[in-house]
């Protein structure tokens, strides 16, 4: 994996060889060229390391997606913020599974850096609302879940955040006790 400054600098380099063969009058070679160089451009904007986790995820293999993600040793040096924002959502859904004080960290980052998909950041909302809720932080909860509605625009998240409200609601009740109390009888005498 290529630092992302050196992909901007190969595909420059390409495209001056490119130029160099067009003046040689090697048109077909000029072509191909500035594909390979359309080629450096399209995974300065999309890493390919993490074209290669969302890849694993979609087959459902978390393992997969975290050694392919474990390949970026640097994120802020290999990726753009949009890439990177990428990198802590994917790494929040897999951590989420297990630690949630982790996964939230990585979640408000993405949050922070943006996401290209509105799907997306409504997804990473929806998973800080749960956070949030697991944490009885109920107003911010509620916040995020109103932010993950106004996000999802074709409605792909609709159940969860009617689920998500709706144990909210339960959340919010008082805890009714019942058995016996200690007044009345029926109680055991010794």
């Amino acid at each position: 994996m290529f630092n992302k400054n050196i992909k901007f600098i190969l595909a420059a380099l390409v495209i001056g060889a490119a130029v160099w063969q067009f003046t040689e009058t090697n048109i077909g070679n000029g072509i191909m060229l500035i594909l390979l160089s359309l080629m450096f451009v399209f995974l300065y904007f999309k890493n390919e390391i993490i074209l290669l986790a969302f890849l694993r995820l979609r087959k459902q293999d978390f393992p997969g997606a975290k050694k392919w993600l474990d390949k970026i040793k640097n994120p802020s040096a290999a990726l753009v913020p949009k890439q990177e924002g990428y990198y802590n959502y994917l790494n929040g859904l897999m951590v989420s599974q297990t630690n949630m004080v982790e996964a939230e960290k990585y979640f408000k980052k993405a949050e922070k850096l943006g996401l290209n998909m509105s799907a997306d950041m409504a997804m990473t909302k929806l998973n800080l609302a749960g956070i949030a809720m697991t944490k009885n932080r109920k107003r911010e909860a509620d916040q995020l879940l109103l932010e993950a509605k106004s996000l999802d625009k074709h409605n792909m998240l609709d159940d969860q955040i009617k689920m998500m409200k709706q144990q909210m609601k339960k959340m919010g009740q008082p805890r009714q006790q019942f058995g016996r109390s200690g007044r009345g009888g029926g109680g055991r005498k010794f």
